[in-house]
């Protein structure tokens, strides 16, 4: 499918029916698979041969569906998990262990931020967070000898900065490491990260890629581009034998453009075991199908209210890079030509208690723990998502505690504005 449009890849990638066989991609709902004999097993085991034998690893239905996210981010492997959170985990995680450091912007999702800060530090892994705007030299200062990789969002979520992919990327590589970047709200259809140099990609595929909030789950995209045996001393787990797995030395088995996602599948999915439901990745496929359809109107939404809000007397400030006089445009008509997504924040004069009634009074939008759907949903973020930040982690994630996450569903743009305006009348 390498040469066809992103579009037709949305529709078809992943998953090529043979004679006879089902037109959609079959639910494989089975937790085992069946051999002949215990050496035909072994060999799967042993990563000798294809196929599956559990499917807390593996799934046919997944990987289906992992490799159409694979061909629309560019990628050469990827891999379903059971949420974007668990992508995350496991993206970091794949190459970074007890000792390590990540460089990580910060400003990102408030549960990543807290991943990242608390929990893998009880797991032994320090981090160092910097500005999603910082200069190449600010960069450098962050990385220590231990570091390991570089952590972004593409646009973050939801204080809608834009990252500078590009020079967060020659910071990584001058450095010998991988930048990781959570591409959840632009989707591949918006951006492609890898094409800006990053070498892992993670999404929460719950958001647009499923887009009718009805499956969690996330996807990991590896590059394939990343010389991990270059910086062999920095990656022991990926250019080593895996004493866990039988001695295997993933580069040296799969090469650049395997030993990632083979590792993170055979190691760290066995042990912990976050597999994505074939069924959930059923309807996310059906998701995918229809991506490059809803984005566009996603976006039109998104710039028409947020266009609408930049001039309400009762509005402090909107984020949306779409706007001339966003902080982030110029960035955004970098990586962002065709626009980010459908998410808009904005803070109301007033503050938190009026950004409270504000959405008390909304009656097409509902009050949601989501984001990205059809349904257009919004939510405070300092007293939901983000509510374990302190109010200084808040201010340096861009999150003031009055803000106000909107995310513009498939409704009609008229119909949007016009509850935003009654809800306002206060």
């Amino acid at each position: 499918m390498d040469n066809y449009k992103i579009n037709t890849k949305c529709v078809q990638a992943g998953y090529r029916p043979g004679n006879g066989e089902p037109r959609q991609i079959p639910i494989i709902q089975s937790t085992t698979f069946k051999y002949d004999t215990s050496e035909d097993m072994g060999k799967l085991f042993d990563l000798q041969a294809t196929g599956y034998f559990y499917t807390r690893l593996q799934n046919p239905t997944n990987d289906f569906v992992a490799a159409k996210i694979a061909a629309l981010e560019g990628g050469t492997a990827a891999m379903l998990t059971s949420s974007g959170q668990a992508a995350n985990f496991f993206a970091i995680f794949n190459i970074c262990e007890n000792g390590g450091h990540i460089v990580a912007s910060s400003s990102i999702y408030g549960g990543t931020f807290n991943l990242i800060a608390v929990t893998l530090k009880k797991m032994g892994i320090s981090v160092t967070f910097v500005s999603p705007t910082a200069t190449e030299e600010e960069l450098d200062k962050a990385f220590q000898e231990n570091t390991k990789a570089v952590f972004g969002e593409t646009i973050a979520n939801p204080a809608l900065t834009v990252l500078d992919i590009e020079t967060y990327a020659k910071a990584a590589h001058k450095h010998g490491v991988p930048l990781i970047i959570d591409n959840t709200f632009p989707t591949p259809v918006n951006c492609r990260p890898i094409e800006w140099g990053a070498d892992i990609v993670t999404h929460s595929t719950t958001k647009y890629m499923d887009g009718h909030g009805a499956g969690v789950g996330g996807a990991i995209v590896d590059s394939g581009k990343f010389d991990w045996m270059a910086h062999k001393d920095k990656f022991p787990g990926l250019c080593t034998p895996d004493d866990s797995y039988h001695g295997i030395t993933y580069v040296e088995q799969f090469g650049n453009a395997g030993a990632f996602i083979t590792k993170c599948t055979a190691q760290l999915m066995r042990d912990f075991g976050c597999i994505q439901s074939p069924q959930n990745a059923f309807l996310l496929n059906l998701g995918l199908e229809s991506l490059h359809v809803r984005m566009p109107r996603h976006v039109e939404n998104g710039q028409a209210v947020a266009e609408f809000l930049s001039t309400h007397p009762k509005i402090e400030k909107v984020n949306y890079s779409g706007l001339k006089t966003d902080k982030y445009y110029t960035l955004a008509q970098k990586y962002l030509p065709q626009g980010g997504c459908g998410v808009v924040s904005f803070e109301i004069k007033g503050g938190r208690k009026a950004a409270e009634e504000f959405m008390k009074r909304l009656k097409l939008a509902a009050i949601e723990t989501h984001v990205a759907d059809a349904r257009t949903c919004c939510l405070c973020p300092s007293t939901s998502t983000h509510r374990q930040l302190t109010d200084q982690q808040l201010v340096e994630a861009g999150i003031p505690a009055g803000l106000v996450r909107l995310s513009c569903g498939l409704e009609d743009k008229v119909d949007l504005i016009n509850d935003l305006k009654q809800a306002l009348e206060f």
